[in-house]
C-alpha cells in the first residue's frame, strides 16, 4: 500500500521541514525525489544525503519559484532528463508577518509571487509532462490559516487561501487526463518556524488545538504520500486538513 516505486517527484522546499520530511516518506516509499531549494545547498544536499544513505533516490536541483519562467523550464528540464515525472508537490513558501497597516506592497508581492504564483507556475510545467502521460499527482501545501485565518498574516493566509482555490480549478480541468489535484491544510507544526515562538505562545498555541500538540513534519508528510499514491486514484479538488482538530 502506498507504493511509489519507479515514480519520479519533485518537491520543492525540498531541503528542511515540512518539504525535507515529504521528499525523505516519498523516497522511503520507492520514489526518486528531486528535492527542489531557492536557498540553502548545503541543507538540500545534506537531506539527499540522508535519503541516499537510508537506501533511498534522489537529487537536489535549485528551483527559485519566485521566477516563474524559469521555474517552468528547470522542471520541463529534470521530467526530460528522467523521462517522466508522476508527482509535484509544490510546498516552497515564504511569509512575512505584520499587521496590515504595516503590510508593504513589496512584501505583499513577494510572499504571493513564492506561495502563489510559484506554485502555479510548478503546476503548469508538470502538467504538460503529465498531458502525455494521461497520470499524475499535484499537491499544493495550503494551511490551516488560509482557512480560518490569523491576526498578523493577511498575506500569507491570502496565498493560502487563494491555493485551495487553484487546487479545485485545475482539479476540474485535468480530472479528464487522470491527474489528480489537491491540497494539504497543516495546523501548527513542529518546525524551525515554530521552535523560535517563546513558550509562551507555543503553550498558547497548545492550547488552541483539541488535540493538545503541534504536529510533527513526518505527521503532515503521511498525508501527501496517501495523496500520491494510487491508493488515492478516486480523490482530487479535496484540501486533506491536518491540523489536530484546530479547524473543522
Amino acid at each position: 500500500m502506498f507504493d511509489l516505486s519507479n515514480k519520479v517527484a519533485i518537491v520543492t522546499g525540498g531541503s528542511r521541514g515540512i518539504g525535507r520530511a515529504i521528499a525523505e516518506a516519498f523516497a522511503a516509499q520507492g520514489a526518486y525525489v528531486v528535492l527542489g531549494y531557492a536557498n540553502g545547498e548545503a541543507a538540500a544536499q545534506s537531506a539527499v544525503e540522508s535519503i541516499v544513505s537510508a537506501g533511498g533516490k534522489a537529487e537536489a536541483v535549485r528551483i527559485d519559484v519566485s521566477a516563474m519562467a524559469a521555474t517552468e523550464q528547470t522542471i520541463a528540464d529534470v521530467a526530460k532528463r528522467l523521462g517522466r515525472l508522476d508527482i509535484l508537490v509544490a510546498n516552497a513558501g515564504i511569509s512575512v508577518d505584520g499587521l496590515l497597516l504595516r503590510l508593504g506592497e513589496d512584501d505583499l508581492d513577494r510572499v504571493l509571487g513564492v506561495n502563489l504564483k510559484g506554485a502555479v507556475a510548478c503546476a503548469r510545467a508538470a502538467v504538460k509532462v503529465m498531458m502525455r502521460a494521461r497520470t499524475g499527482r499535484i499537491i499544493f501545501m495550503s494551511s490551516v490559516v488560509g482557512e480560518m485565518g490569523n491576526a498578523g498574516q493577511t498575506a500569507y493566509a491570502a496565498s493560502k487561501a487563494a491555493l485551495l482555490g487553484v487546487t479545485k480549478s485545475i482539479a476540474r480541468e485535468y480530472a479528464s487526463r487522470q491527474i489528480t489535484v489537491n491540497a494539504v491544510t497543516p495546523g501548527f507544526v513542529d518546525t524551525d518556524m515554530t521552535r523560535a515562538l517563546t513558550d509562551q505562545q507555543k503553550t498558547s498555541i497548545a492550547e488552541s488545538i483539541p488535540l493538545g500538540r503541534t504536529a510533527t513534519a513526518r505527521e503532515i508528510a503521511a498525508a501527501a504520500v496517501y495523496l500520491a499514491s494510487d491508493e488515492a486514484a478516486y480523490v482530487t479538488g479535496h484540501a486533506l486538513r491536518v491540523n489536530g482538530g484546530m479547524y473543522m
